[in-house]
Parts: C-alpha cells; sequence; structure tokens
C-alpha cells in the first residue's frame, strides 16, 4: 500500500485490525486526505471487490440493497443486487443519507445480511464497511443514530500528513507515477488469518482491565453515555490484532491501550458542560488509561 498511499498509517493498520476482526470503521477527516484512495487500494492489494457509495440525502434502502426488476420478455421477476454485494464497501459521507438508508446498512453491517423482498441474503465474505464523516461542514446531515455508531468497531481521525510527505504526494502525482499494485493475499488468506488472531492468548487480568476500563467510562461526571460491553469486546479483539501485527501470539496490556482511543472515542457522549469546557472523547480516554491500574 505504500507505494501507492504516502502516510497515513493510523489509516492503514485501523483497516487491517477491523478486517481481522470482522469489524467496521468511521474515518473522520475533511475531503482530499486519500481516504478513498486508501481503501480502494486496501481492497485491491487483498484481491476483494471494492464499491464506492456516495451517500446523499435522496439516497434509498434500494440503492444500496437492490430491488426486483421486471422482465416483459418472460413475465418474472428477476432479483438485481445492489452494490452492497462487495467484500469491500466505503460510505462516502455516510451522515447525508436519511434514518432509512441507515437502518438498511445496520442489518448489513452487524448480521451480514440483508432483507430483500421478503428474502434473506448473505453478504460476501470477507465484508468490511469504511464509513466517512465530514467534521467541518455539518449543514443538511443526519446525525447517526447510537445503535449505529456503536456498530463501528474502530473510529479513526485523518489528519494532515507532516510537510515531507505533502512534498512526496504532490510529487509523485504531477510526475504520474502512481502504481498499481499487485495482490498480496486472497479471501481466503484473510479468512485463514482471522482464525489464527482468534487463538491469540489473552490473560484473565486484560479481560478484566478491558471491562474496567468501559465500565469507568460510564462513571465519569464528563460522560453522559459511556461504552457498552460491546466496547469491551472490540477492545479485546483489537487488542488481539494488534498483537498479531506485532508478530506475537500473546496480548499485552500495552495493546488494550494502543487501541483504547479508537474503540472508545466514537461511545463516549460527553455531556454538553463538559464539551463547553472544551473537553474531548479522546482527552477522556488519556484520563481512562491514566485512572485505571495497568495489571
Amino acid at each position: 500500500m505504500a507505494r501507492v498511499l504516502v502516510g497515513q498509517r493510523e489509516l492503514v493498520d485501523g483497516l487491517l485490525v477491523a478486517l481481522l476482526c470482522q469489524g467496521h470503521v468511521l474515518v473522520e477527516g475533511v475531503p482530499g486526505l486519500a481516504k478513498t484512495t486508501a481503501v480502494r487500494t486496501f481492497a485491491r492489494v487483498l484481491d476483494l471487490s471494492f464499491r464506492r457509495i456516495q451517500f446523499t440525502p435522496d439516497l434509498l434502502p434500494a440503492d444500496l440493497l437492490g430491488t426486483q426488476v421486471y422482465e416483459p420478455a418472460h413475465s418474472t421477476f428477476r432479483l438485481h443486487r445492489g452494490p452492497l454485494f462487495h467484500q469491500v464497501i466505503l460510505a462516502d459521507e455516510i451522515n447525508r443519507a436519511p434514518a432509512k438508508v441507515q437502518s438498511a446498512l445496520l442489518e448489513a453491517m452487524e448480521e451480514r445480511q440483508v432483507t430483500l423482498a421478503g428474502e434473506t441474503l448473505r453478504l460476501p465474505e470477507p465484508f468490511l464497511v469504511m464509513a466517512t464523516q465530514n467534521p467541518v461542514e455539518q449543514e443538511g446531515v443526519y446525525p447517526l443514530p447510537e445503535a449505529q455508531v456503536d456498530r463501528f468497531m474502530l473510529k479513526l481521525r485523518v489528519d494532515y500528513p507532516t510537510r515531507e510527505e505533502k512534498i512526496e504526494i504532490v510529487r509523485s502525482r504531477t510526475a504520474g507515477e502512481l502504481e498499481h499494485p499487485a495482490p498480496a493475499l486472497s479471501a481466503s488468506d484473510v479468512l485463514s488469518v482471522r482464525e489464527t488472531v482468534r487463538r491469540v492468548h489473552v490473560e484473565p487480568s486484560l479481560f478484566e482491565y478491558a471491562v474496567a476500563l468501559v465500565t469507568r467510562s460510564r462513571s465519569l461526571s464528563a460522560v453522559e453515555l459511556g461504552g457498552s460491553p460491546r466496547a469491551s469486546i472490540y477492545l479485546v479483539e483489537a487488542a488481539r490484532a494488534r498483537a498479531y501485527l506485532e508478530e506475537r501470539d500473546y496480548v499485552l496490556p500495552e495493546d488494550v491501550k494502543r487501541v483504547a482511543p479508537s474503540v472508545l472515542r466514537h461511545r463516549l457522549l460527553l455531556t454538553y458542560e463538559a464539551a463547553a469546557e472544551g473537553q474531548t472523547p479522546d482527552g477522556v480516554v488519556r484520563e481512562l488509561l491514566a485512572a485505571v491500574p495497568t495489571p
């Protein structure tokens, strides 16, 4: 991926962690930071089918799932599958779509299936949704329901690249040196690696640590809504994937700490007073990590 993408290592690592844990990723960043390039290249090097869906206020559930198309020649209806039946989905500006579309996406993300014309259809495996939202422009957007936000395993923040990276981006793009990397793995390889990640050892004390972090998040004065039990599960699963990427077959407390901001930041709803004082979810996560004893 580095042959195409300059920088954005946290985004690439987050996509890998989510894919290995059967999770999904919510990405926040201004336009022009190579989010689309990153996920398209990610799908290409893993030899997975990719589809980008631009979310707009007039989008309908059928635009995602598909619909029944009448064929006059045979006097029958034919099922036309929508773009959601691909392995890697980029849901661009997801918060611009209305509630009906969000609900249609919810079943696909959680159950890996969709219901179309009364028929339940399985989605391809592996299946990954990377959704983006613009943190600046908030006109004409629909707030994501808490139930859907909780379905995203990670929330990643994409910031501007460094000065050196910007120079390299401009140089390579203006020189026409953009490469098209060959696939490095296949879908079957990804499924095999998932099984290996599940066997990464986790000490019982780390299960207790993950639960303690999430439980403490619900009792902070700055937090109106803390993490759910799903957050504890994702902390352990993401830490397992993090350990695997570090070529270890066991999880360290540092793995849990490293993934905690990405797992928890979108699950912490701050009180009005805390937000007015300038507190942020990332700051609250740092307080959590400092307050809960490390095993």
